[in-house]
């Protein structure tokens, strides 16, 4: 993205052409229709295609919750962020020279947006960092279980946060990019424990990490879904185990997947009534620490929204 004119960094990404920003997300239309671009939603998990994009318009909606807009009104919710934390994050795309190109007219075969991993390392730069600490994930904890992986995508080379499965595949995120790799499974750390932890994705499970275990060093078997499709086939697992801990995202398809659980037996326990006004652990996390930080500051006598 060029924010080199006169016109705010704010006003060029909403005037970003949403196709392509979409693609650079790893989104790709299931249908095209004129102008008009179909998705399966981006904000949440569903089987049919009903988020639609206006590339004439520029313009979203999302026919599930019937909500829409423009691309900051997207990126707000995408993000669940403020305006101010998503000009932060634009700020990062910057950093990592993740700019947004041009999406084609049709999209492109599945072998050319395939993407290649070229390199897996130790975290190491400073965006990816920077990242974390957005989330509120120590730097120590994300060290153990992430790595930093070079991907090709379409022929352009970038860099993420990658979090392993167990059949090789990654997941990768950085402050503007959340997409896997080939192939997609779930992530299994056994510790031989009677318990285990299942986490819908890997930041909620670094964000219980940094809750209850700052050192990183697990005490208990834990499985990272990647995806809440890959339930049934991960069960087979978690049901080795005497009980099975349940810290599934409070959207509907995961608050339908853990009373779906639950009902199969009493070894399943939802455990996600700790972040019950919140969308998932690691925004709790987040509003934990914000409220945390506040409360610090006001006992020292500084401003309550300054940085520790």
């Amino acid at each position: 993205m060029d924010f080199r004119n006169e016109k705010s960094p704010l006003e060029n990404f909403k005037e970003t052409d949403m196709v392509s920003f979409l693609y650079e997300l790893g989104f790709q239309p299931s249908t095209i229709r004129g102008h008009d671009y179909w998705y399966s939603s981006p904000l949440r998990n569903e089987r049919t295609a009903s988020f639609k994009v206006n590339r004439r318009l520029n313009k979203w909606f999302d026919h599930g919750p019937g909500k829409g807009g423009n691309l900051v009104d997207f990126g707000i919710l995408y993000y669940n962020c403020s305006v101010g934390e998503l000009l932060q994050k634009l700020g990062s795309a910057l950093a990592l020279d993740q700019p947004v190109h041009h999406y084609p007219a049709q999209p492109h075969t599945e072998q050319e947006n395939k993407i290649q991993i070229l390199d897996v390392k130790p975290l190491f730069s400073t965006p990816l960092f920077q990242y974390l600490s957005e989330r509120k994930i120590p730097s120590k904890i994300a060290s153990i279980h992430c790595k930093e992986v070079v991907y090709d995508l379409g022929g352009k080379h970038y860099y993420a946060i990658g979090f392993g499965n167990k059949s090789g595949g990654y997941e990768l995120r950085n402050a503007f990019v959340k997409l896997s790799s080939s192939p997609k499974d779930f992530t299994l750390i056994d510790k031989g424990s009677k318990d285990i932890h299942v986490f819908e994705g890997f930041f909620d499970m670094l964000s219980y990490q940094a809750l209850y275990n700052n050192s990183g060093k697990l005490q208990q078997s834990i499985l990272v879904l990647n995806s809440i499709s890959l339930f049934e086939k991960a069960r087979s697992v978690l049901e080795t185990h005497e009980k099975i801990n349940l810290y599934l995202d409070r959207d509907k398809a995961g608050m339908d997947q853990t009373q779906y659980a639950v009902s199969l037996g009493h070894r399943y326990q939802d455990k996600s009534s700790l972040y019950q006004r919140h969308k998932d652990l690691n925004d709790w996390l987040v509003s934990f620490e914000s409220v945390h930080r506040k409360y610090l500051n006001l006992k020292r006598g500084l401003n309550p929204n300054e940085s520790l």
